[in-house]
């Protein structure tokens, strides 16, 4: 996308994007089964680190693909079966190429843009790449075009610049019953606690900053849509919800039912965090019991489900929510995509099988404790993860990670018997009692007495098989001044960011050391 354009709204820009030098000579980007030519006189957004993301999408896709086409087989058998996918904010139209080159199928790709600059380059890369007898490069506004076509698309495509909320009521409405949605958010910091208020307006939902909160923000994303389906009678199924890098993707199965929507209330919650422990306890919205009969009773949730204070420690509580509570994945889906057969033709095949074996494995469990916030509440040595693990796999309980950080511990044992098993390595490797205040919450915690005997012998369970099979589970940053990028008005025609960015890197630090310290004492002498 030529980003010397002025933005007209925030769909013209996608994650899809990268600046290239104007002062370089022509060059071909290839990812996939794609390729992009990058003339010298155009200022083009590429992302490099994003092929991971198109390459999930292009694997989950190959399989939705199957499943759709093979149901419109069996109503309609003398029809020709279809498969459109829209792209509504396709930027630079890779996506959408590899989309038409690398999906069984697909029949049609309308590759959109707000931008007319881009929506031309859009034409000639699909004419390079040969597909324009399936990508249809359009120039329309995401949402009117979206509300244009209703039930028109078996998939759409939100991979906007940050919050992708403004996309989602036309979007819902424009994808077919049992279609699919894949959405992209990069706000992170928003989603992540940052700030609660902006999480609020842009999500229907209030961020905490805690250990767990890059699934809490996947969970906020799923509500939000959620929300946005039930309005029309619709409700969701996730399929597949990753946090990686520097955003959250999730795709979800889009269905018709207006009693179906009525589950909605049970599979969302409120959160309660400790300030001074880091608990979280959840407080579902309502409740659904099936009646011997078949026929499900809707009750509303009885609460609260903490005391004003925190059982543990003796804290306050921070109130968070609503969240989906509901799965993550759809586990059948995940054992088809770490078996499908074009796995090792992607780019980032080895990372894509990583991560699907942790999913695999990942408890239905919401949220998650991590180890190094456990031993650095009670300031207490390390504990290793597989003796953590070991210790409430022995007490009767799962455990697992959780793709969302390495330091994970996911379990469906109560809080009280992780701080029982705290309280335990606390005898092995003792904290010294000296560092703690008298109201503290480690010293709370560590006062109380253990309810369970905890055993630290190894579980041959607490070692994963993704682990043992060494599989790339988590992933290092993936290369240097990586991320999302800014805004394409802010850059200059023909700027080297990376070269800004490597001159302007310890800059702040610099200047803060040459201010000069001041003493109170200075201070009040020069009142």
């Amino acid at each position: 996308m030529a980003s010397d354009e002025p933005r007209e709204t925030m769909n013209e820009q996608t994650d899809d994007e990268k600046q290239v030098n104007a002062s370089e000579t022509d060059k071909v980007i290839h990812e996939g089964q794609a390729q992009i030519n990058v003339k010298s006189q155009d200022k083009v957004f590429y992302n490099p680190v994003q092929e991971f993301n198109r390459d999930v999408s292009v694997a989950i896709l190959n399989l939705i693909a199957e499943d759709i086409i093979n149901e419109s087989r069996k109503k309609n058998e003398s029809d020709t079966p279809t498969f459109r996918i829209l792209e509504a904010l396709s930027a630079t139209g890779l996506r959408s190429i590899r989309y038409a080159k690398e999906i069984i199928g697909v029949t049609e790709v309308v590759a959109n843009d707000l931008s007319k600059r881009a929506v031309e380059m859009i034409k000639q890369n699909v004419l390079d790449n040969n597909v324009q007898s399936i990508v249809t490069p359009n120039h329309a506004d995401a949402t009117l075009y979206m509300h244009q076509h209703r039930n028109q698309f078996d998939v759409i495509d939100l991979d906007p610049f940050g919050c992708p909320s403004i996309f989602l009521d036309s979007a819902v409405q424009s994808v077919k019953n049992g279609g699919v949605l894949l959405v992209t958010a990069t706000d992170m910091a928003v989603l992540a606690g940052n700030s609660a208020e902006t999480c609020f307006v842009k999500y229907g939902s209030v961020s905490i900053k805690s250990k767990c909160c890059h699934e809490m923000a996947l969970r906020i994303l799923l509500h939000c849509i959620s929300s946005h389906a039930n309005r029309y009678g619709k409700y969701i199924e996730p399929l597949y919800s990753m946090s990686v890098d520097f955003y959250v993707r999730v795709a979800v199965r889009v269905r018709n039912g207006a009693s179906k929507c009525k589950y909605t209330t049970s599979k969302l919650s409120m959160v309660y965090h400790c300030v001074g422990c880091g608990t979280i306890t959840l407080q579902p919205l309502g409740n659904c019991q099936e009646r011997d009969n078949g026929v499900p009773k809707f009750t509303v949730a009885h609460g609260p489900t903490v005391n004003s204070s925190c059982e543990h420690c003796g804290f306050r509580h921070h109130l968070g929510g609503p969240i989906w509570t509901g799965p993550l994945y759809s586990k059948p889906l995940l054992a088809r995509l770490s078996n499908w057969c074009g796995l090792e033709s992607l780019g980032t095949f080895k990372r894509i099988q990583g991560i699907v074996a942790v999913m695999e494995e990942e408890l239905e469990t919401p949220l998650y404790f991590t180890t190094d916030h456990l031993c650095g509440v009670l300031k207490l040595e390390a504990m290793p993860s597989t003796t953590i693990r070991s210790a409430i796999l022995n007490a009767g309980y799962k455990v697992s990670y959780s793709h969302c950080s390495r330091y994970s511990l996911k379990t469906d044992a109560p809080a009280s018997v992780v701080w029982d098993v705290m309280r335990a390595w606390d005898k092995e490797k003792p904290a010294r009692r000296d560092k703690f205040s008298a109201n503290s919450a480690p010293l709370a915690i560590l006062s109380k007495e253990s309810k369970i005997k905890v055993d630290f012998t190894p579980n041959p369970k607490a070692n994963p098989p993704s682990r043992e099979a060494g599989l790339i589970r988590f992933q290092h940053n993936p290369s240097a001044f990586w991320g999302p990028g800014a805004r394409s008005h802010a850059r200059v025609l023909g700027e080297d960011t990376q070269a800004k960015s490597r001159q302007n890197q310890g800059k702040r630090k610099a200047k803060d050391s040459e201010i000069p310290c001041v003493t109170k004492q200075q201070k009040s002498d020069n009142v």
